[in-house]
């Protein structure tokens, strides 16, 4: 084992080279004019891992590629030997806007101990340590203990919407104990973290249908309802002064946090006052009785993610809107189901809303919350790790954004996921100025190396 700790101190700096090269490629897989870039950039994964020793091919599905990787088998046929999968995504957030970069998105630049470019947090240089651990054990010829798959697929930001047709045609290949996945975060790079549970979605479009046109507010203004003021009031009564959600119901099915689960949030380094100027907001708000971090990660919220109605142009245009639309998510916590939830704001809007307009709702993408067992015996292999990695004592934690394919992982392969991120809060995925942080990048390495260590050993064969 020492000489795979050794490779990786040996190659650090490589391995950053070829994070930097990894970012260039501009694959955004949301965008079809940047399709050969997608494409381009799969190739390179595939012929890093060939490099690397993993027997790799790509794998077409109508979409985007997946690379799918494998160790060089170590046993005889028929031996059974712990297997676990890698999951991560090569396709990154579209860069825009781009006059908000320091530095062009596909341009690397290292400043201090970070990387910046876009994707190299989200979600390159994350499961590049994962193949860089790999790497090491490969090329110093130190045995595996066990069999290791990679799946990284180039349509994680438009949905996967591939992914689950591809885990059940190779459902028999890629049989595995357990899936790892680094595309989470950890609170500080003091505080290393395993995620053991994900808020789910579920998503809708309203619209308040009025007048068949657009009319003069001076003429027709006052004897007509504006959708646009009728949407606001609607909306309004979702959510009352204390911050919960005012949809009969909707918390029926909420599993509540435990004392064990609650002392865990405690443990988090974010005090309010820090959160609140991170933020940049004047004061926090959010449901009362529980604390800001149990608020953003393990209670059920509503979201206006967009209005619009009426003229958006420069200047004034005096009018009633024929029409007003909002688009809403709502985050999920275990053990709530999108579908049912669905239906219940579904029936309240129907009953809140004013006879004036015309109610239509459009069902958008859902996704079900996520839960392992944190005191299960892998989940307690990875937080050993984790500390040996970090030298830092880990943390329990929930994370309140969704990543549906977990879900996937375990219908279709019947099989538990380790969410091990190696983001901080302040590497802006999704934002201008992405980055990634090279001393996690580098531990995040350790880490995986210990990782197969001490999942098999608490896997039976």
């Amino acid at each position: 084992m020492q000489a795979v700790i050794d490779y990786l101190k040996q190659n650090e700096d490589r391995f950053v080279d070829e994070l930097c090269d990894y970012v260039r490629f501009s694959s955004v897989s949301a965008q079809p004019e940047r399709r050969e870039d997608v494409r381009a950039c799969a190739e390179w994964l595939l012929k890093r891992c060939l490099q690397i020793g993993l027997e790799a091919r790509l794998c077409l599905t109508g979409g985007h590629p997946i690379i799918l990787a494998k160790t060089p088998a170590a046993a005889p046929k028929g031996t059974r030997r712990p297997r676990f999968m890698v999951y991560g995504h090569y396709d990154v957030q579209p860069p825009e806007p781009f006059d908000l970069w320091t530095t062009p998105p596909f341009q690397p630049r290292i400043e201090g101990r970070s990387l910046f470019a876009r994707g190299a947090s989200d979600n390159k240089g994350q499961h590049l340590a994962h193949l860089n651990a790999v790497e090491a054990y490969l090329k110093t010829g130190t045995p595996l203990p066990c069999d290791l798959t990679f799946v990284i697929e180039g349509e994680e930001e438009v949905g996967s919407k591939s992914l689950a047709g591809f885990l059940k045609e190779h459902h028999q290949e890629l049989h595995c104990d357990a899936v790892v996945v680094s595309d989470t975060g950890m609170p500080s790079k003091e505080q290393p973290a395993l995620t053991y549970a994900l808020r789910g979605i579920a998503a809708l479009e309203i619209t308040l249908h009025g007048p068949s046109r657009d009319l003069h507010s001076g003429i027709f203004g006052g004897s007509v309802d504006n959708p646009a003021m009728a949407l606001a009031q609607l909306l309004a009564q979702l959510r009352d002064k204390n911050g919960r959600i005012a949809i009969p119901g909707l918390y029926d099915d909420v599993q509540p946090l435990s004392k064990f689960e609650r002392k865990e949030f405690a443990r988090l380094p974010l005090n309010e006052k820090s959160y609140r100027k991170f933020l940049g907001v004047p004061q926090l708000f959010g449901e009362k009785g529980w604390t800001f971090l149990e608020q953003r990660a393990a209670r059920p919220t509503l979201e206006i993610n967009g209005l619009t109605s009426g003229y958006q142009g420069e200047g004034s245009k005096t009018i009633v809107p024929s029409w007003a639309k909002a688009k809403l998510t709502l985050r999920l916590v275990p053990d709530q189901d999108p579908a049912k939830i669905i239906k219940l704001v579904k029936a309240h809007l129907k009953k809140i809303c004013p006879p004036t307009v015309k109610l239509e709702v459009k069902s958008g993408h859902g996704a079900e919350p996520y839960l392992v067992e944190p005191t299960g015996a892998q989940a307690q292999a990875a937080l050993r790790a984790l500390k040996t990695a970090f030298q830092r004592k880990p943390v329990l934690m929930r994370e309140g954004g969704s990543i549906p394919i977990v879900n996937d992982f375990k219908k279709i392969l019947g099989v538990e996921t380790l969410l091990l991120g190696l983001a901080l809060p302040d590497d802006n995925a999704h934002s201008p100025n992405e980055k990634f942080d090279l001393d996690c990048y580098a531990n995040g390495q350790l880490m995986s190396a210990y990782l197969w260590q001490e999942l098999s050993t608490d896997t039976k064969p």
